[in-house]
């Protein structure tokens, strides 16, 4: 996993918990990086849950909620340093759709060690995409509060629904209400 998601995780701790919540989390998870990431190195991703675990001990906030709440952080941070590959995507039901297709497929060109999840979108209407999320990482929570991050990022209303929880793969049901 990109060393960006540790550091943007750390810094999302650290703006909500403190400095010293970022610190417990490093020392009771046991983290072999001792928090030293550097976001252009690649790390197990068993480490951020590790984390996201002690996280959760320590705030007694749902696993499923930090989660989603650290995807919808991470999404502006993601945004920012590749807005090169959302210039012409306009709204959220738009970038879920070119999500595999241009993003994904130019992420894995500037970063040929990285292996993001795949989505697969299926547009439904107008205001209606099904999007299909797969990785062996299952971190579909996170994806979510991606979705939920890009919609906020383009300033839009959306609801987010989720079938089909088995396997590897989810299905969100994106819609714009607003």
């Amino acid at each position: 996993m990109k060393g960006v998601i540790f550091t943007e995780f750390m810094e999302m701790v650290e703006e909500k918990w403190g400095l010293k919540m970022v610190d417990d989390i490093i020392i009771d998870s046991r983290d072999p990086e001792d928090g030293a990431y550097s976001s252009t190195m690649y790390y197990k991703h068993e480490n951020l849950v590790a984390m996201v675990l002690k996280l959760h001990e320590k705030t007694q906030i749902p696993l499923k909620d930090l989660l989603i709440c650290y995807g919808t952080y991470l999404f502006p941070k993601l945004a920012e340093s590749h807005m090169f590959l959302l210039k012409d995507i306009e709204c959220t039901i738009t970038l879920l759709e070119r999500l595999e297709p241009i993003i994904h497929l130019n992420v894995k060109k500037l970063y040929p060690q990285s292996h993001p999840p795949t989505f697969r979108a299926e547009r439904v209407d107008q205001n209606t995409l099904n999007l299909y999320y797969q990785s062996h990482r299952k971190m579909e929570d996170v994806a979510e509060g991606l979705i939920l991050g890009c919609a906020k990022f383009y300033d839009e209303e959306i609801k987010v629904e989720r079938e089909d929880e088995s396997g590897n793969e989810v299905k969100f049901i994106v819609r714009k209400t607003g």
